[in-house]
């Protein structure tokens, strides 16, 4: 079975260019990620010399070769060689009593951040806060459709933004200006300068809490917006698989260079509960699903909870970065249904998993503003 000391025999063959000591002993290899047939390998090098860099690139490329296995390389900055952002005016830049501000975050797409951002900010307003919810995923609107919302706002005095109201939650998207159907082609500097829009003209009032969808990614268009943005707490949201475990990692450095307090990581699509029967089924009998073993009741029915991708990635991970595993989201057609219908799933049923998570996760964030 591949395994990470697998790969990591294979890379201490690789001694640093005009050393006799290898690579791994140097502390250059970071982490090593292996995601069903791809191998991921996290380098750090210190030197300037991009030379060298290359060459020990080209070096493990060559060296790590196991059938059936992709390879790739991904290059990361040295701690000592980060530098931290200056973000001591952002508060200025929002209009409103704001009591806190909560950023929700991934580090890729598909994973399900703006349903989970959306629920959170409904679950909070059904714990009964007060509650707004900015969707700053300017390349890709979602809150039109995700709360069935086909409205522009009204502009006051020709000057503030009024954001639209539902549910008791004020909400604020790119797609209520632009509409939904339109590309966006826009650079770094443009997203930045509308981003700073919705806060300073956006008229939002008194809120206890500001859930923002920011856009997927690391790059410098998320990083630029968290300089902007007095965030309180950031939250990102990841499924188990290694890929996307991979880019929590990125995610918590991005927080950690603009001095916004990472509150913990959301793990979605965390299982699937398979409910069924069988009919005319013994007392005590068992059933084997995907070589787990399964307890069926005396009524013949039973549930399983199934893990599309593997157990526990979110809970390592979270554990390896020190904050909190908030919320374990499960798979649920119900889920994804309610954002096709635009209506969130927080107000439909209280009795699911899938709500008792998003009211679990709300708790979990009030708890913490109030320890503050």
């Amino acid at each position: 079975m591949m395994d990470k000391n697998t790969v990591l025999k294979e890379l201490q063959k690789i001694n640093y260019p005009g050393f006799s000591r290898d690579i791994v002993s140097f502390g250059m290899i970071k982490d090593v990620i292996i995601d069903q047939k791809n191998i991921i390998v996290f380098l750090s090098i210190s030197s300037s010399n991009d030379e060298k860099k290359l060459q020990i690139v080209k070096e493990i490329r060559e060296s790590v070769k196991i059938d059936g296995f992709h390879l790739s390389v991904k290059v990361i900055e040295p701690e000592e060689n980060r530098k931290t952002v200056d973000t001591s005016n952002k508060h200025l830049n929002v209009d409103g009593k704001i009591g806190n501000i909560i950023a929700v975050a991934s580090g890729k797409g598909g994973v399900g951040k703006s349903t989970v951002a959306l629920n959170l900010a409904c679950s909070l307003s059904l714990l009964g806060k007060k509650v707004g919810f900015l969707d700053l995923d300017i390349y890709g609107p979602s809150l039109p459709i995700t709360f069935g919302i086909n409205e522009n706002p009204e502009v006051k005095d020709g000057k503030k933004i009024v954001p639209l109201e539902k549910n008791g939650i004020k909400l604020m998207s790119f797609g209520f200006i632009s509409g939904n159907q339109a590309p966006v082609i826009w650079r770094g500097p443009l997203v930045a300068k509308m981003t700073e829009q919705f806060f300073r003209d956006v008229e939002w009032g008194e809120l206890d809490y500001l859930i923002l969808d920011l856009p997927p990614g690391t790059g410098d268009v998320q990083l630029t917006l968290s300089q902007k943005i007095p965030m309180d707490g950031a939250i990102i949201v990841t499924t188990p698989n290694d890929i996307s475990l991979a880019d929590v990692r990125k995610g918590a450095d991005m927080f950690n260079k603009v001095g916004t307090k990472l509150l913990g990581v959301v793990e979605n699509m965390s299982y699937m509960k398979i409910y069924g029967e069988i009919k005319n089924a013994k007392e005590d009998s068992n059933i084997t699903i995907n070589n787990h073993l399964v307890n069926v009741k005396a009524d013949g029915t039973f549930e399983f909870n199934y893990s599309l991708f593997k157990n526990g990635g979110g809970k390592s991970e979270s554990e390896r970065l020190g904050v909190s595993m908030l919320a374990q989201i499960p798979y649920s057609q119900d889920l994804m249904l309610s954002i096709d219908r635009g209506t969130p799933i927080v107000f439909q049923d209280n009795s699911s998993d899938v709500v008792k998570s998003f009211n679990g996760l709300a708790q979990k964030i009030i708890d913490n503003a109030n320890s503050e």
